[in-house]
């Protein structure tokens, strides 16, 4: 009787490998440098325009991280482990 105890045991395991859970710790980092360079550029006045909510960091870079970290979030969620 005690051996069909043993047999019956099902064992828990984790739903991703510590693999996944890096690459998901880095897709985030990268998320969260993409609002970090997005944030910013406005004026202290509202009747004097501010040019620099229109450069390069904040049009093209910011949004491309953000999108990188999203690829990485989805590459990490369907990683296959080693079993």
């Amino acid at each position: 009787m005690g051996d069909k105890k043993d047999k019956n045991e099902v064992k828990e395991t984790f739903l991703f490998e510590k693999k996944n859970y890096r690459l998901m710790l880095i897709g985030l980092a990268v998320i969260a440098l993409g609002f970090i360079l997005m944030a910013g550029g406005g004026s202290d006045d509202p009747n004097v325009f501010n040019e620099e909510i229109y450069n390069f960091q904040r049009i093209r870079l910011a949004p491309t991280l953000v999108l990188i970290g999203l690829a990485i979030e989805v590459y990490a969620i369907l990683a296959k482990g080693k079993k």
